[in-house]
């Protein structure tokens, strides 16, 4: 985590203050369903929350302890009991630090997870609102990079909202599944714990209890929620490359805000950079990078090993600071996206009208003419048009073969643009709903 591309909502979530408070919670209502059960005494699961529950816990103190202990577990105990006292014996019974640690990460995902829906919301509303507003923009579409046929700039829109409806679906789901709790003891038998223990905090924390742990949550939970980050990051990254190529100065369909007193160079006064967009796509590889170590992880020797621990004290604020930061940003990107139709009308008569042939290739069918002649006919007219010698719809017309087939007419009609945007009420009905 880097401040420059950090939020402070996400942030805090993996401050150490904020983990040492989890931490004495997973501990504290242990103790309570201790009391529950008879184990410990009631006044003393009380004793705990009193004495610690306003704590401001010693950061500094806690480091200083596990600069001895090598353990960061038992500095934290040990720094609980400077101040629970007495009490503090029954703090952590039955228990190992897996069981804190392991939960401790599952309520910091889950928390983290709630930030990233939350900015896929703010996203999906705003590429709504745009793609609304631009439903009926005309602008072309493109494949392998070339012009290809009609299209809206709203429809751009709609394929993005309709992926990140996806990205969504997929976060509350990685959330359901990494929200998981183990208070199971050494090697995960409860033999030191009553099961009861864990059901406890496991709703306390707002988590479920994980059916078996092997002293460590399996890690094939966190490899999915990495993973869906990831493919979070791969759809950002979509819509960000669609806005750096239609910045392009040949293209310039659309581009980035540029706000009063902005530079796009140090050298350079007239530049207008892509810097937003281009900035996401170096977010995306980062989210993405943080997947395969998390799948990695999966692999650990028999009940328990620590391999995986340096990685998620990594990739655990890594990647979600980053995508939050991302999602953001590129709400910001949308929401103040200038888009130029005017622009998107040039260009889609760049080509004199080749964007219509495949609507002149299917009528020649219509008209009995083989798909095979008539494809022959339809390119034989195109490629001049291509080398900058004509226009498509003259040239059409003065071939005697076409002619035979289509009246002037009927040429003319196949070189409606609106015709290629018959369905659009349609296909946003499918994506956003029937008004």
């Amino acid at each position: 985590m880097i401040p420059r591309y950090s939020r402070p909502e996400m942030t805090v979530i993996w401050e150490p203050q904020t983990r040492f408070r989890i931490w004495f919670e997973i501990e504290a209502y242990a103790c309570d369903a201790l009391a529950e059960i008879g184990v410990i005494p009631r006044e003393s699961a009380k004793a705990i929350w009193d004495k610690a529950d306003f704590v401001t816990f010693d950061v500094a103190r806690i480091d200083e302890i596990e600069r001895v202990t090598k353990h960061d577990v038992i500095a934290f105990l040990t720094h609980l009991a400077e101040f629970i006292g007495a009490e503090s014996r029954f703090v952590h019974q039955g228990m190992t630090s897996s069981d804190v640690l392991d939960t401790c990460l599952a309520v910091q995902l889950s928390r983290a997870a709630d930030l990233l829906i939350a900015d896929i919301d703010a996203l999906l509303f705003a590429l709504k609102t745009r793609a609304y507003e631009h439903k009926y923009t005309p602008t072309i579409g493109r494949s392998h990079g070339i012009h290809a046929e009609p299209t809206t700039f709203g429809l751009k829109l709609a394929q993005a909202y309709a992926e990140f409806t996806r990205a969504r679906e997929r976060l509350v789901e990685a959330r359901r599944e990494i929200s998981t709790c183990a208070i199971s003891g050494a090697v995960g038998t409860f033999a030191n714990i009553d099961p009861r223990v864990e059901e406890y905090v496991a709703h306390k924390m707002g988590l479920t209890p994980e059916p078996i742990s092997t002293q460590v949550i399996p890690r094939d939970r966190h490899a999915a929620f990495f993973a869906t980050l990831a493919v979070v990051a791969s759809s950002v990254e979509r819509l960000a490359i669609e806005i750096r190529h239609l910045q392009r100065t040949e293209v310039l369909e659309a581009e980035e805000y540029f706000s009063a007193g902005q530079k796009g160079s140090s050298a350079m006064p007239h530049k207008r950079n892509p810097v937003l967009t281009e900035n996401l796509t170096g977010l995306a590889r980062l989210v993405r990078a943080m997947a395969i170590p998390a799948m990695e992880n999966v692999a650990l020797w028999h009940e328990r090993d620590i391999s995986h621990s340096s990685v998620e004290r990594m990739i655990g604020p890594d990647a979600t600071v980053t995508l939050d930061f991302a999602l953001a940003r590129l709400t910001g990107v949308i929401e103040n996206l200038v888009v130029y139709p005017e622009n998107m009308r040039k260009n889609l008569e760049k080509l004199g009208g080749l964007i219509h042939s495949q609507r002149v290739l299917l009528a020649l069918t219509q008209k009995g003419v083989s798909r095979e002649d008539a494809y022959a006919m339809v390119q034989r007219n195109a490629m001049p048009v291509w080398r900058g010698e004509g226009d498509f719809r003259n040239l059409l017309g003065q071939d005697k073969d076409v002619s035979a087939k289509l009246s002037p007419a009927e040429l003319d009609e196949l070189f409606d643009l609106s015709y290629h945007f018959k369905h659009v009420d349609a296909i946003f009905a499918r994506v956003f709903g029937k008004a």
